[in-house]
């Protein structure tokens, strides 16, 4: 079934709003990038987000957006892998999109490595576990230091940033101690000589959060399409 989606102005105004607000109560003025997250929406979905002026959406299965991709052709976006990715994948995911959040492990980049064409590069972010949680993906913030310096040896791979996700909490504190501890890895980070531009932490629960924490990229689903089709 087809849904146009015409909640979503007034949804992305309000979330526009609540991120400048937030953004000037942590002294912030650079650019926030909102992902819409279309995972279980159809391409009209997509095509929604670019009608509303939204430039990037994110996917977390391979699979499910490589068969939205042609569908949404018509939409000026464009597309952000989100979810963890096992290196059988990467082969799939070169040449497809256009930024990858989910880097978390030297044996992954150098599968990315092997198939990137010559002369081609691929932006991606590296992901930190920085809530500790044993069943979230990310490299742990004691081995971030030595990935990055892997890393940076691989001329094929634009590393611009860090991502991460912050416990499935409503505990404010928590949600801030997470996304305070990856800026400060990226300051850390950058003092060693990584330029990591893009801090990509924050969803539909806890944005508003991330971007007073210092958020470049903001992951937004429900509150932006509202309860996902299951």
């Amino acid at each position: 079934m087809v849904m146009d989606f015409p909640g979503l102005p007034s949804r992305l105004a309000l979330v526009t709003s609540t991120i400048a607000d937030r953004q000037a109560r942590g002294g912030w003025s650079h650019p926030v990038t909102i992902i819409a997250v279309t995972k279980t929406h159809g391409a009209d979905a997509v095509r929604a987000a670019a009608a509303a002026g939204l430039t990037a959406v994110g996917e977390n299965r391979v699979q499910e957006a490589l068969a939205k991709m042609p569908e949404a052709a018509d939409a000026p976006v464009e597309w952000h892998l989100i979810g963890s990715l096992q290196r059988n994948k990467v082969k799939q995911v070169v040449g497809r999109f256009a930024l990858v959040h989910s880097i978390d492990r030297a044996e992954l980049a150098e599968e990315f490595v092997r198939r990137i064409p010559s002369g081609s590069r691929q932006r991606v972010l590296v992901e930190v576990n920085c809530g500790g949680e044993a069943q979230k993906a990310g490299v742990e913030p004691e081995a971030l230091p030595a990935l990055l310096d892997s890393l940076a040896a691989m001329p094929a791979l634009a590393v611009e940033g860090l991502m991460t996700m912050a416990p499935f909490t409503d505990d404010e504190s928590v949600q801030r101690s997470t996304f305070r501890r990856l800026r400060s890895l990226r300051d850390d980070a950058e003092q060693r000589g990584h330029r990591l531009p893009h801090l990509s932490m924050g969803m539909s629960g806890d944005y508003a959060v991330a971007v007073e924490e210092g958020a470049t990229m903001v992951r937004l689903g429900t509150i932006l399409f509202g309860e996902r089709v299951q």
